[in-house]
């Protein structure tokens, strides 16, 4: 017997390895492709029709079939992904890969909804997601030097993160110095074997302006601040100077008001002055134990006393 025969032109189904591969790999959930720059539903990646999702949630249980999801155990739903995730996880992949680096520029918003087979609503919540996260940043205008870069900055993310659980009291204020003296104890440490000239000079110069007769309460916040962010820079440990900025930053307008709200700001003045001298005297000796010990008291006794 011959085998029938297909309709004229052809299957009535695409094959959806094929289509899968020319998307880059973006499907949709039970194998379906996602049209390019097209509409998806509202929430995200839903079930396609005829996926085990799209079943269960649509079959109805016939008593003592064993049909009944709540009586099959050891199975879990398999969770739903936005689309955007996908976008993200697409981007992670390439990151992995080595063919994106930062400093890169990404594919525009149509580009890209079109090689991954998405919406660009999709596309514009990753790069939003992204942008907050502290790993890439959008430029206006037209030219080389516009659209979507990969960014190596995280420590305003770090720190809009952590002030924001701060608020949220997810994250105690005791918590956050205690993480603040341990990097900053190994910042001084480091810092007195590594530091160079241009960290002396950047250290001598915030250490002047603090001093000065005149200096506000903002701008000796701002300085203290910059002094103990140049110890962590002359550590020589990226990582540790990117969280120790985050930290620095979180907690910079909470001091700020504490700073302002003291009854002798200039009492103050003095006594952390003495402080920050005596950590630049134990950096330049190159003892980095001693440093640490006064990094340590200098912040432990600065909290306290704003706090107390």
């Amino acid at each position: 017997m011959s085998a029938p025969k297909e309709p004229a032109g052809g299957p009535t189904t695409p094959h959806p390895t094929r289509a899968t591969a020319r998307l880059g790999g973006a499907t949709a959930p039970g194998g379906g492709v996602r049209p390019a720059g097209g509409a998806e539903p509202a929430g995200g990646a839903q079930p396609a029709a005829g996926s085990a999702a799209g079943v269960a949630g649509t079959a109805t249980a016939v008593p003592g079939s064993g049909s009944d999801p709540g009586t099959v155990t050891g199975w879990e739903p398999v969770a739903r992904q936005a689309t955007y995730e996908l976008v993200l996880d697409r981007v992670r992949e390439q990151l992995a890969a080595g063919r994106i680096r930062a400093g890169d520029r990404l594919p525009s918003e149509r580009e890209l909804a079109g090689a991954l087979g998405v919406s660009r609503v999709a596309v514009r919540e990753a790069v939003g997601v992204l942008k907050a996260l502290g790993v890439a940043r959008t430029a206006t205008g037209s030219g080389p030097d516009a659209g979507t870069f990969l960014h190596a900055g995280p420590a305003d993310a770090l720190a809009r993160l952590i002030e924001l659980h701060v608020l949220l009291a997810s994250v105690e204020t005791a918590d956050v110095v205690r993480a603040r003296i341990a990097l900053e104890r190994e910042s001084a440490r480091l810092a007195a074997a590594h530091a160079l000239a241009p960290d002396w000079a950047a250290m001598r110069t915030h250490l002047d302006v603090m001093a000065g007769e005149q200096v506000t309460v903002a701008e000796f916040n701002e300085h203290d601040t910059a002094f103990h962010v140049a110890i962590a820079r002359a550590s020589g440990n990226p990582l540790v100077t990117e969280m120790t900025i985050a930290l620095r930053q979180a907690m910079r307008g909470t001091l700020l008001d504490r700073l302002s709200a003291l009854p002798d700001f200039r009492a103050t003045q003095r006594r952390l002055c003495r402080e920050h001298d005596g950590i630049h005297d134990a950096l330049r000796a190159g003892d980095g134990a001693w440093a640490a010990d006064l990094v340590e008291a200098h912040i432990h006794d600065f909290y306290a006393d704003l706090t107390g």
